[in-house]
């Protein structure tokens, strides 16, 4: 029973990340039309502004991954008593839940990056 209220809040963890990151880089990504606009304008095609944005959530992501990792390596010891079956520094599990929230990031910001791609020059620059 606990094991399934803890997957349940695992999933609802993951999916309020992602909405949050989704959140995150769409409001930065139509903060930036104007210079989006502008790039294009001087060239940088839509596939270059796709990548843009999708380096700009995957830099969020990989900078919370980080300091949670250093953050759970400083708790470990304080949870301990907790972790039946599993060692304080598991590896693979580690390695697992960090490619799946890059995972998720990447799929979060595709819309705002899809978005930002399509941005036509001309109305990007009157933009404001």
């Amino acid at each position: 029973m606990a094991g399934t209220f803890a997957g349940a809040f695992g999933l609802l963890s993951l999916l309020l990340a992602a909405v949050g990151i989704y959140g995150v880089v769409a409001y930065t990504t139509r903060q930036r039309t104007r210079e989006i606009g502008i790039r294009m304008a001087i060239g940088a095609k839509p596939g270059d502004i796709f990548r843009l944005v999708l380096k700009h959530g995957l830099r969020l992501a990989v900078s919370g991954i980080a300091v949670g990792l250093l953050l759970s390596a400083l708790l470990t010891r304080f949870l301990r008593g907790m972790l039946y079956g599993v060692s304080n520094m598991d590896i693979p599990t580690i390695a697992a839940v960090s490619i799946l929230l890059c995972a998720v990031t990447l799929t979060a910001c595709f819309l705002p990056a899809r978005r930002a791609a399509r941005v036509d020059p001309n109305i990007a620059l009157r933009y404001e």
